[in-house]
């Protein structure tokens, strides 16, 4: 069996010596070949040479932003004319994921362990037993997603963390905090909501002033602690949506701690929820902050997405 392990150097929970465990013992089960992203993106490139290689599987070491790369690159690759059996996953390599990064939502929604050596070990057992599972993706115009996407204050307050790690701040549930109060109670148009949902042969939904949405349950944690605005998300439907209509604090606080309760059902005249929701538009009178999978992609006034159902396999 043929690998390529796609290594972020710049992972947060590992170092150069974990990292060599890991390759040591992935030798021991694949014939292993190790590559190192350089740049952003670059993993989206990696991926997609390994997959016209003709690899039998792809592993990442990083955190969800270099999974989300390494699935664009596989889900837009031309497997070799040699694999053409089966259906659209089969013919792409499998995709396993070391958790390297400071949160690794998608290896936890898999049932993976948080640390990378308790997940390492799930995944060698994984290949020795050829234990996979097929799942589904999102995809937002032309790039595609794992777990979730957000347009307004979430993906705002994402950019928010993410200035303030490029100025040396370690990413805590702490800081994310503070960067939420801060965008909500200074830098949000609360007053105006912009956002409509289209969806095809519906009434549009208008004067929402943020969305989130899920392609599995949780969308994120808080630490060790879930937090789930969409509850029923699953890899194996379509995407679920969140949308508050409001901004006011009152009904914002009543919503966000609905949804991190331990049996979350977030409700209400302020609250718009879809379940499996095979494909949708969001439209903005002005520019909205816009997220994939946690990786801040700047502004949008427009998006259009869609589930794509049975797109890769993983091992888990």
């Amino acid at each position: 069996m043929r690998a390529v392990l796609v290594v972020n150097p710049k992972a947060t929970t590992t170092s150069e010596r974990s990292r060599d465990v890991l390759v040591r013992a992935l030798r021991s089960e694949v014939d292993l070949s190790v590559r190192y992203t350089r740049r952003r993106g670059h993993a989206t490139d990696l991926a997609r040479e390994a997959a016209e290689e003709g690899v039998d599987v792809v592993v990442t070491l990083g955190g969800d932003g270099t999974v989300n790369e390494v699935v664009n690159g596989l889900m837009t690759a031309e497997p070799p004319t040699f694999r053409t059996d089966g259906t659209p996953a089969e013919r792409l390599p499998a995709l396993a994921t070391v958790p390297g990064g400071s949160t690794n939502v998608f290896a936890r929604a898999l049932g993976l362990p948080r640390e990378w050596p308790e997940g390492t070990s799930m995944i060698l057992e994984g290949l020795r037993l050829g234990r996979s599972r097929t799942i589904g993706l999102g995809r937002a115009d032309d790039r595609y997603f794992t777990f979730c996407a957000g347009f307004g204050v979430d993906a705002a307050v994402i950019h928010r963390v993410e200035q303030a790690r490029k100025r040396g701040r370690v990413s805590t549930p702490a800081l994310y905090f503070r960067a939420t109060l801060s965008q909500y109670f200074l830098d949000s148009d609360r007053r105006h909501p912009a956002i409509s949902l289209e969806r095809p042969g519906e009434p549009a939904e208008g004067e929402l002033a943020t969305v989130i949405i899920q392609n599995c349950a949780p969308w994120t944690y808080l630490g060790e602690r879930e937090i789930n605005p969409n509850p029923e998300a699953s890899f194996d439907l379509g995407l679920d949506v969140l949308a508050l209509r409001q901004l006011r604090v009152a009904s914002t606080t009543r919503t966000v701690t609905q949804f991190l309760s331990r049996e979350p059902d977030p409700h209400g005249k302020q609250v718009l929820r879809l379940h499996d929701a095979p494909e949708f538009t969001l439209v903005s009178a002005r520019p909205q902050a816009f997220q994939l999978d946690g990786d801040y992609l700047g502004e949008r006034k427009k998006v259009r997405f869609t589930s794509i159902p049975a797109a890769l396999r993983v091992i888990c």
